[in-house]
């Protein structure tokens, strides 16, 4: 992963105040620290952190932090945006080495087309939208691909049949889904309708008596009356 420059300068003040002032300005306060330097608070403008961050590697990408006569090799990590709005109104940016594993996490984008879904009236449900991973900054993938162009009603893709890239690992449950192909919700309620009927009448009495059943026994026919007494 190629590294992305980016600019930064001391904060020489902080508080709320001053933070409001530099994002009126077009800037962004931010923070620097990890690998033993004490925290450092900065600001960067906000135009480059954008198109730093809008790259293919997303909030992943590897920066080359300039800070005076410095440079740092960072990842923006802990992003606070404004609530309306939707811009980033501070950063923490995470001081990184080449060779070390950091935690990331990595969109799900799924490919293809589910044919036979389709064609069976069914829904893809993406479950999972991001994972969890750990690598070396080199080593992270911008994203994850699922292809769903094979799945059939009842197909579920879980976190163990994702292909990784070599160096990257999960601590994700394996079967976690990721994506279900589930039937549509008419379908799913036609087949229910159908085997509610179906249990039913298989519990439904036939109402006919069994070919050799016995029939209900009758008074005795012939010497069930009783003697005249003899006087």
């Amino acid at each position: 992963m190629a590294e992305v420059q980016l600019a930064a300068e001391p904060r020489r003040e902080t508080g709320s105040r001053e933070s409001r002032r530099l994002r009126a300005a077009g800037k962004v306060p931010a923070v620097l620290y990890g690998h033993g330097i004490e925290p450092q608070a900065v600001v960067v403008d906000h135009r480059e952190l954008r198109g730093a961050l809008g790259q293919e590697a997303g909030l992943n990408a590897l920066l080359s932090l300039q800070l005076d006569s410095a440079s740092h090799l960072a990842m923006a990590r802990q992003l606070q945006r404004h609530p309306v709005r939707g811009t980033v109104s501070h950063v923490d940016f995470v001081i990184v080495r080449r060779d070390e594993i950091v935690a990331a996490e990595v969109p799900i984008r799924l490919e293809g087309e589910a044919i036979e879904v389709h064609r069976a009236d069914g829904l893809i449900e993406q479950v999972l939208f991001s994972l969890q991973i750990h690598a070396v900054p080199g080593d992270i993938p911008p994203h994850l691909e699922v292809d769903i162009s094979g799945l059939a009603v009842g197909d579920t893709v879980r976190v163990g049949d994702l292909k990784l890239p070599s160096g990257v690992t999960t601590e994700v449950d394996a079967e976690e889904p990721v994506v279900v192909a589930a039937a549509s919700r008419v379908a799913a309620e036609i087949a229910a309708e159908e085997e509610a009927a179906e249990a039913a009448e298989a519990a439904e009495p036939t109402g006919e008596a069994g070919e050799g059943a016995a029939e209900p026994a009758s008074p005795a026919e012939g010497g069930g009356e009783a003697g005249d007494t003899e006087g």
